[in-house]
């Protein structure tokens, strides 16, 4: 049976929404809506495929370039989704869809692929080890609103040192002691990210990383204020300045997801506002308002080495997820 692959493009969202729902058992139009839409915007930082038999579309792949997510400096192109009809499996077409961006990500001069899974997800599992994927070392850490010990349901008061004390350059909230509490969002202004906060955001990055990722910070503006199902990245400001900024999505569809998921992709607090609780103020706004959305969890990726950062989200609730990062290297 002759294979032919290709582009996917927006005429094949119906078929596309069909096998995934015969997949996964649910309609998942909107998600697939939006990602077709942000790659006719945005195609440098996309890769979409499809393969065809003799019955029309039978299998899709779709991915995403990783510019700046989790700290990371470096891009690499992240595989999001991947199905193929229930009519058409056992004949490798997943594996030649994961070849196809495999080869696009070479030609655009990556050098990773990077995914993730549910340990629980056996068949993904397979198909991971089948395609080469190692496991990366990154850790997955998520967190159950419910379960989180900030927001809305159970914010623990939090004690505020001097704005100035020394420490270290991205002090994500580290208390110390004084004779006031407050509440850990009561700390700062913290509100929905808009337009007016671009230019900030890209000077505490850059402040934060010594590079100018001023491109990645323009693309996850763009995202968070257009793309994802829901807008929840926020900024904190303080002092008549901005103090610190949580760019997040919430959305389904990525990796076989059922259920909405909030994902942290960066976190930055202004080192002038080191030690003042700026990163809890963030969270605990965050964990508010997904709590008022029903989103009933959050997750992250962070580097196994930067143990300020998972001290940080440890003491805020965050633990192991059960889900697993996968990398492969591009040769």
């Amino acid at each position: 049976m002759k294979i032919k692959q290709r582009p996917l493009t927006a005429a094949d969202l119906d078929t596309v929404v069909t096998i995934d729902a015969s997949i996964s058992g649910r309609t998942r139009r909107s998600y697939f809506e939006r990602r077709l839409a942000a790659a006719k915007r945005e195609p440098s930082l996309h890769a979409q495929f499809a393969v065809d038999d003799e019955s029309g579309l039978t299998g899709y792949v779709l991915g995403r370039v990783l510019e700046g997510e989790f700290g990371r400096i470096e891009p690499a192109m992240r595989l999001e989704v991947v199905g193929v009809g229930l009519e058409a499996r056992g004949r490798g077409l997943g594996l030649a869809l994961e070849r196809a961006i495999e080869d696009e990500s070479r030609r655009r001069g990556l050098k990773e692929m990077r995914t993730g899974a549910s340990w629980r997800d056996h068949q993904m599992l397979r198909f991971l080890d089948a395609a080469g994927y190692r496991l990366g070392r990154n850790q997955v850490v998520d967190c159950g609103i419910a379960e989180a010990k900030l927001g809305a349901r159970e914010d623990e008061p939090v004690t505020l040192g001097e704005r100035d004390r020394p420490g270290d350059h991205n002090d994500y909230g580290a208390a110390a002691p004084n004779h006031f509490e407050h509440l850990a969002r009561d700390v700062a202004d913290v509100h929905s990210l808009g337009e007016a906060d671009l230019d900030a955001v890209i000077r505490i990055d850059r402040r934060l990383t010594g590079h100018d990722r001023g491109d990645y910070i323009r693309h996850k503006f763009h995202e968070a204020l257009s793309e994802s199902a829901l807008r929840i990245s926020l900024v904190a400001h303080k002092d008549g300045t901005t103090a610190g900024y949580l760019m997040a999505s919430a959305d389904y569809g990525d990796f076989g997801r059922a259920e909405p998921v909030a994902v942290i992709d960066t976190i930055g607090v202004d080192p002038g506002f080191s030690h003042a609780g700026i990163g809890r103020a963030l969270l605990s706004q965050l964990f508010m308002n997904l709590d008022a959305l029903r989103v009933e969890r959050v997750e992250s990726v962070v580097a196994k080495e930067h143990f300020e950062l998972l001290g940080f989200l440890y003491r805020a609730g965050f633990g192991p997820a059960q889900r697993l990062a996968f990398v492969k290297t591009l040769a």
